[in-house]
This record gives C-alpha cells, sequence and structure tokens, in this order.
C-alpha cells in the first residue's frame, strides 16, 4: 500500500516544532528515525495531515552523564545504545538489550525516544527502562517535566504525553557496584517480535544468615550464595504496558539464592502473572515461558560470585 498524502515540515527548533504541533493539532505526527511511524502509513493505520519532521533538532541527540544520571536523548538511535561506552558503563542493561531490537537495518534508524513514545507493549526499551527506575523528560510550550517510567506508560500505545508535548530524553540511574542487571527474550527468529522478554535489575550482596529456624539450616548450607534486594521483574508481550511482579520480587528480597528458593519464586510468578494471549501463544504458554526466563536470570546470578 501506499501512504496517503500529507503535508510536510523540517523546522530546526523546538519553538518551530512546537507552534507546528499546535497549528495541527491531532493532524500531526512527528516523525524520528520513521521505523514504527512509515509502516503505520504505508498501512493506512496513520492518516496524518502533517509530519512533523524532528530529526534535525541537535539538542535531542547525545548520550551523556550530569547530574548523577545517564542522559538518552529522544533521538539516539538502537545502534548508538548499543555501541555506546557510556551506556555499558552505566546501564548495562541496555547493552544487553540492543541487539534482540529488529535487525541492524532498523537498530541504525529507529531512535530512542519514538519506541517510549509508542508505547509498544512488545519493545525493549519501556521495559528496561521501567526495570531501571528511570525517567522520561517531556517537553512543550508551557516548558519541561520529569515523569518516572512506571507512571508513563499507562494502557496499549498510551503514555503520559500531554497535548502537545513530545519526549526529550530519558534519565536512568548510574549503576552502582552491587548492581546486577539481565536481559533475556524468546522469539520465532531472531528479528521477530518477542513472545515474551524479561528485564532483570537487582542489587546482589553476599547472603547473611536469615533470623528464623525454618531457614537457618538451609542458610547456613549456603553461605557463599549471593542474595538480591530492591529487585525488578519486568517482562515485554505480557500485558498492555510493561508488567512488573511485585509479588515474586518481594520473594526474593533479601533471601540466599538458592534452587529451592527459585523454585518458590517460580511457583508465585505463574500465580501472579496474568498475561494476554495473542494470534499464536496461549496464556498458558506465555505465563510458562515467562517464568523460563525468570528462572534462566535467577540461576545465572545465583552462578555468579557475590558482591564484596
Amino acid at each position: 500500500m501506499k501512504a496517503p498524502p500529507f503535508d510536510y515540515a523540517k523546522p530546526t527548533s523546538l519553538d518551530e516544532v512546537f507552534r507546528l504541533m499546535a497549528e495541527h493539532g491531532d493532524q500531526a505526527r512527528l516523525l524520528a528515525g520513521g521505523q514504527t511511524l512509515l509502516a503505520t502509513l504505508n498501512m493506512r493505520l496513520s492518516e496524518p495531515s502533517m509530519l512533523i519532521d524532528i530529526a534535525g533538532i541537535a539538542e535531542l541527540n547525545g548520550i551523556s552523564v550530569k547530574d548523577g544520571v545517564l542522559s538518552i536523548g529522544a533521538l539516539v538511535t538502537h545502534s548508538e545504545i548499543e555501541a555506546s561506552a557510556l551506556v555499558a558503563e552505566h546501564a548495562p542493561l541496555l547493552t544487553a538489550a540492543a541487539p534482540h531490537i529488529a535487525h541492524r537495518a532498523i537498530r541504525n534508524l529507529g531512535t530512542w525516544g519514538g519506541s517510549i513514545a509508542y508505547a509498544d507493549p512488545a519493545a525493549e526499551w519501556p521495559t528496561c527502562l521501567v526495570a531501571l527506575e528511570g525517567t522520561v523528560v517531556l517537553r512543550s510550550a508551557r516548558g519541561e517535566r520529569r515523569v518516572a517510567a512506571k507512571d508513563f506508560f499507562i494502557d496499549l500505545y498510551t503514555t503520559a504525553l500531554a497535548e502537545g508535548e513530545l519526549v526529550t530524553a530519558c534519565e536512568v540511574p548510574l549503576r552502582v557496584q552491587a548492581d546486577v542487571f539481565v536481559f533475556d527474550e524468546l522469539s520465532r527468529r531472531h528479528g521477530d517480535y518477542a513472545i515474551v522478554g524479561l528485564a532483570l535489575a537487582a542489587q546482589r550482596s553476599a547472603a547473611t544468615a536469615t533470623a528464623t529456624a525454618a531457614t537457618a539450616a538451609t542458610a547456613t548450607a549456603n553461605t557463599s550464595s549471593p542474595s538480591l534486594t530492591r529487585t525488578r521483574l519486568v517482562f515485554l508481550g505480557m500485558g498492555n504496558t510493561p508488567v512488573r511482579a511485585p509479588r515474586c520480587e518481594a520473594l526474593l528480597q533479601s533471601q540466599p539464592l538458592t534452587p529451592e528458593l527459585i523454585d518458590t519464586a517460580m511457583a508465585a510468578l505463574k500465580r501472579e502473572l496474568r498475561p494476554m494471549a495473542d494470534l499464536t501463544n496461549s496464556v498458558d504458554t506465555k505465563r510458562h515461558l515467562a517464568s523460563v526466563l525468570a528462572r534462566r536470570a535467577l540461576t545465572h546470578l545465583m552462578r555468579q560470585p557475590a558482591a564484596a
């Protein structure tokens, strides 16, 4: 199919972007990397009368460390994140997730801000941003505001973006020594949308003796096992937004990470998750695959040396 007719503008400043957005309202769409928008145009799923190309606005680009956070500009491409030494040092979860995004040609053009704003529940970046407890930076003619990632993704393709706003950047806390991260996903073929994916973030420390007699023997037998705190298990492809598993996370809190604890946590995870089926995968299949990914991630962390 061919895209519907539309007007095109390439502003050179955010002030001009805001003016065009106000002038055209719901009939305007922002164009960055275009890897989602152009497909929806060609399938006539989107029929704007005006495309506002923001690719030339320098202040939306760049990766930097400032004010104690890692800032990633909206126009930074997936490939730039994948290759960034700053990202690898301060947010290695993103480095691990990047190769799972589609194919190289798409990663070379698709943008970080586009993925966050579009809020596809099968996309990697929204899930990672929630796991990292990041913040979305929004700008409009009214000024700038920040929204926690956990509050930004509201429903299917629905975010906290207000009228006239756009994503300018996202900020994530800098990694500390105790932080550990795992990213994994399952898809039919590399580059396909994931059936299920998992972003895990936590802090790891040496296991300490527990206070209850019921767990004393296990703790003694596993004094070299690490324990996890501040664990975030965030799944993609399971619902309308990134899906956390708070009850499973609570079970893992400050307990020696042992095979027995992982078994208990996985049983709780299966009871907790309420995935949505898709055209090819049932609820039970998605729930099972989510537990497979979580078990793999926790087993990997259990086998790593505990933090000093």
